[in-house]
């Protein structure tokens, strides 16, 4: 934490006591995985009920930049997940609110939750999937929900395992 900005800290600091006081029904968890790094955390993000999403849990990486909450932090699937607007080899995710809409108003949980109600509105005319999103431009919406549930069953962690 030593070089980091203060004031930073202390809101890191707030939200982790605020994430662990509510309970965002987004996320499994969301915490630093080491103590002496405030600015890298981890989240568990839960699929959205009712959708072929459902059942699974993706581990999710953050990194919170020094200018955090003024820029957003960059966050990134670690588990592989099928979805239009988000990569599947790197995890990146194409989202407004993590570049242009960006607001220091949002916090991190916040932002998760934004995450997971992306995974049921997709957006697949900005793809980072082509395969996923042109599924669903096509038309396919049983194929593309079949893929999706494919890669729950194939990579997510289930819900029911925690």
């Amino acid at each position: 934490m030593a070089g980091r900005p203060a004031a930073l800290n202390k809101r890191l600091i707030q939200e982790l006591h605020k994430t662990r006081q509510e309970d965002n029904p987004a996320l499994t968890y969301l915490a630093p995985p080491d103590d002496s790094d405030l600015h890298h955390w981890r989240a568990g993000l839960r699929g959205t009920p009712d959708s072929p999403y459902e059942g699974g849990v993706w581990d999710i990486d953050i990194v919170i930049p020094d200018n955090y909450p003024l820029a957003p932090p960059t966050i990134k699937f670690i588990t592989k997940i099928c979805h239009p607007n988000i990569n599947i080899k790197t995890g990146e995710i194409c989202l407004d609110l993590l570049k242009s809409e960006w607001s220091a108003a949002y916090t991190i949980s916040s932002t998760m939750t934004a995450i997971q109600t992306l995974l049921t509105s997709p957006e697949p005319n900005s793809p980072l999937n082509v395969d996923a999103a042109a599924l669903l431009n096509d038309g396919d919406t049983m194929g593309y929900e079949s893929l999706v549930r494919y890669y729950v069953w194939r990579y997510a962690r289930k819900e029911t395992d925690l």
